[in-house]
């Protein structure tokens, strides 16, 4: 073989590994972000499985507790922000807010004793403690999905393709400002 047919065997070989690897590392990074996409779908399923729970609940708790009616407009207001939150960080404030709400409704029901042995109230808040677990654990999992997506979009030399090919960095699932605190219920009207 002539040493000009090896330089061009060589290149012919570099080009088809790099194109290869390209072609790898673009796959990568698709699946990846197709998982981040299940996740925050899961997340969303989850939400609106909660969304429909709270209207059978907050129809329950109106039958014992007509007069609360602050606690009923924050729900209202709460769950529209969540059905009209378009970005992850809005829904996550959203979700901060319905939840702080459900808390308050909740200890609104310790002062109706005859509503906490009402077994639609009890079924509907086993329903409601299943479904807040079940979004703890999709926000864990999307929350998982965006830190490999992220890290793998971020690593040389794959950061080359993603940002060739426009992949984003996709934002975390967290709790609102504040929600680390405790809401503060006054039963003195």
């Amino acid at each position: 073989m002539k040493s000009g047919t090896k330089w061009i065997i060589g290149i012919i070989v570099i080009i088809v590994i790099i194109f290869g690897w390209g072609i790898m590392s673009y796959n990568g990074l698709v699946s990846s972000e197709q998982q981040v996409d299940t996740a925050k779908s899961n997340i969303d399923t989850q939400l609106q499985r909660r969304s429909d729970l709270i209207p059978n609940l907050v129809s329950t708790v109106k039958g014992y507790a007509g007069q609360e009616k602050e606690i009923f407009t924050d729900i209202a207001n709460a769950r529209a922000q969540l059905a009209g939150a378009g970005t992850v960080p809005e829904q996550a404030n959203a979700n901060a807010a319905l939840s702080n709400a459900l808390s308050r409704l909740l200890l609104i029901v310790e002062n109706y004793p005859e509503l906490k042995s009402n077994q639609n109230f009890q079924d509907l808040s086993i329903q409601l403690e299943g479904t807040e677990n079940r979004i703890a654990i999709a926000r864990q999992d999307y929350n998982t999905a965006v830190t490999n997506y992220n890290t793998k979009r971020r690593r040389f030399p794959t950061n080359i393709i993603g940002n060739l090919f426009g992949f984003e960095a996709r934002e975390y699932f967290e709790a609102s400002t504040g929600a680390e605190k405790v809401p503060v219920v006054d039963f003195n009207y």
